[in-house]
């Protein structure tokens, strides 16, 4: 189920320029509706409309979710930009880089303390971005922003603590009236997509919806399975799929200064996987050890 997941991710390059002529932002919006409409569909067969209707009750979860709701849209909307407009290999150091800027998150947000190695592997990625940025002549806007925004999402749905399926549907729900307020814009303007350009366009918007909740389901599932590094290990297989369609499928340029970029990104992945990992183990031989005693 977890690799499920995370290779559903690494395949979504190929499914957004499907979308074509519709454009970013009507593909999102579409995305926010037909996710809610599937989900709602999700609810009602698994009998829990219950736990839905309480999530409203709690203030505090309702503000993490709204906030959820806005970050999610920022990283769905850069992804599909990025896929449809020739950016995929830059998509992919977003989903590279997201692991280390999550622990930056943990250190200024919740005061974490960093060992040696992850602070080297994050100075590594910090110059990694910077080698990106001269040779790109910008910062490299489209990784950024889906690093910095799907790390900030993971942060507020664990304050949140609610299932995939819920979360999601609140997530939509509280968009839903911007994003359909969008499409009936573009309606009264004449450049909607939707319902224009043929069934087979119709049915692929639609199915934005599916392909964004079964990644999601599957992963639900491997978490409660799962050791948490397990996890770790496995949401590397998005990326590397995502930069390898970018190269061959997509033809995207590859400068010698952004192999540069990408090798010390991964350079700084292994030495942050491998001091995770190590300061697992030692987790472990602690409390084997307390156990003994």
């Amino acid at each position: 189920m977890g690799a499920g997941a995370y290779l559903c991710w690494g395949l979504f390059p190929l499914y957004w320029p499907l979308l074509d002529p519709a454009g970013s932002l009507e593909a999102l919006s579409h995305r926010i509706v037909w996710s809610l409409v599937f989900v709602a569909l999700l609810l009602t067969v698994t009998h829990r409309w219950h736990a839905f209707r309480a999530i409203w009750k709690d203030r505090r979860r309702v503000a993490f979710l709204g906030l959820a709701s806005v970050v999610i849209a920022l990283n769905w909307g850069a992804f599909i930009y990025g896929v449809t407009h020739d950016k995929v290999i830059e998509t992919s150091l977003g989903y590279f880089i997201n692991p280390l800027v999550t622990v930056l998150l943990g250190v200024f947000v919740l005061q974490e303390t960093l060992r040696r190695a992850q602070w080297v592997a994050v100075a590594i990625g910090a110059v990694a971005v910077v080698i990106l940025t001269v040779d790109y002549g910008r910062l490299p806007y489209v990784a950024l922003t889906v690093a910095f925004s799907f790390a900030t999402y993971g942060f507020l749905k664990k304050k949140a603590q609610l299932g995939a399926v819920e979360a999601l549907g609140a997530e939509t729900l509280l968009l839903t009236p911007i994003a359909l307020a969008y499409l009936g814009y573009l309606e009264a303007i004449g450049t909607l997509s939707f319902g224009h350009e043929g069934w087979p366009n119709a049915l692929l918007l639609a199915g934005t919806g599916i392909i964004t909740a079964i990644p999601l389901l599957l992963f639900g599932g491997a978490a409660t399975r799962l050791r948490l590094t397990s996890i770790g290990l496995l949401q590397y297989l998005a990326p590397i799929l995502q930069f390898i369609f970018g190269l061959l499928l997509f033809h995207e340029a590859m400068t010698t200064a952004r192999w540069i970029g990408f090798v010390l990104v991964w350079i700084a992945l292994v030495i942050f996987t491998i001091d995770v990992l190590g300061g697992r183990r030692r987790v472990l031989h602690r409390a084997a050890e307390n156990v003994a005693a």
